[in-house]
């Protein structure tokens, strides 16, 4: 198998682990490939532990159920008329597996699967969500998968604030809502008490998302004002069949990974929800060089820099 994906407009990376989790990040990965003319990549991490060499871990880890389940989800997709191409990983880690993947094969988005558990400590959606969202190059998707996606897809809901996040989460949303020929609804709820727009701003931004995505289909827009901007969110989801949001305006840096308020509707909302995170090479620059700064003013220890 050659080292390069087939050809197509793009590429989006879908992690695998296991047939449940899979079926759900296929149902969503095979919308956007199709709309866009994407190839599909799936790759499934073997998790080599440090006692044993990567080539050990290949001959003792890695299953016939694996390989398994990489074929049967390339057939899926290239059922659907996609190209697609499906690679094992082994790494040091599921994370660094898949970064490492989403580099190697210069991917334009990945999509990973979530399913929705409690946070911890210093820990946002898990540690391997987390650690991808952090440090992939290109744009991220995050699918919670506790729930199966709904059969058909009649409505989809785009909260939307004016963050650097939102306009990958109406791309999403066009393309599955241009795949499902479904409706979409943008909100913006506006906290009278910290407002992120004003009435005035946030109608333009809306009006303009919308003009651009409504040349197919119904989207419609709305403002509401609530102090508890995810309670709001989280209630409107209840008439829709998925909700796509963008990571809330603060970055992806600590507890700020994807922002209060998209980890609180990711959480609690009904039916699926995907959280976006768009890939900003600009300010990825930017943390590198701050990273020499402190390691040069001695706050970080040489040996702690990583690619």
């Amino acid at each position: 198998m050659s080292n390069t994906p087939s050809d197509g407009d793009g590429t989006i990376l879908v992690p695998i682990a296991n047939r449940e989790t899979a079926d759900r990040q296929l149902d969503t990965a095979i919308d956007i490939a199709a709309d866009r003319s994407y190839r599909v990549l799936l790759v499934y991490v073997l998790d080599v532990p440090s006692q044993l060499s990567l080539e050990d871990g290949r001959r003792y880890l890695l299953a016939d159920e694996d390989e398994a389940l990489l074929e049967a989800a390339a057939k899926r997709v290239e059922s659907n008329g996609i190209p697609v191409d499906h690679r094992i990983r082994i790494a040091r880690g599921v994370a660094t597996g898949i970064v490492g993947a989403a580099e190697a094969y210069d991917v334009d988005v990945v999509l990973l699967g979530w399913r929705g558990r409690p946070p911890r400590e210093n820990i946002v959606l898990g540690n391997h969500l987390d650690k991808v969202l952090k440090n992939a190059e290109c744009d991220v998707l995050v699918k919670r998968i506790k729930t199966p996606t709904p059969p058909t897809v009649d409505s989809i809901l785009v909260p939307v604030a004016g963050g650097p996040h939102d306009e990958l989460a109406a791309e999403t949303a066009d393309s599955i809502a241009r795949r499902n020929d479904a409706s979409i609804s943008l909100l913006h709820v506006l906290d009278p008490d910290d407002p992120e727009l004003t009435v005035e701003e946030a109608e333009v931004f809306l009006a303009e998302t919308a003009d651009w995505m409504g040349n197919s289909r119904s989207v419609n827009t709305k403002i509401i004002e609530n102090a508890d901007v995810s309670g709001a969110i989280t209630d409107s989801t209840t008439k829709h069949d998925i909700t796509v949001l963008g990571a809330s305006r603060g970055g992806l840096i600590q507890r700020a990974l994807v922002g209060t308020v998209s980890e609180a509707v990711g959480r609690h909302a009904a039916g699926t929800v995907i959280l976006t995170k768009r890939y900003d090479p600009v300010r990825t620059r930017i943390q590198r060089l701050l990273r020499v700064v402190r390691i040069l003013d001695g706050d970080v220890p040489f040996e702690r820099i990583s690619a």
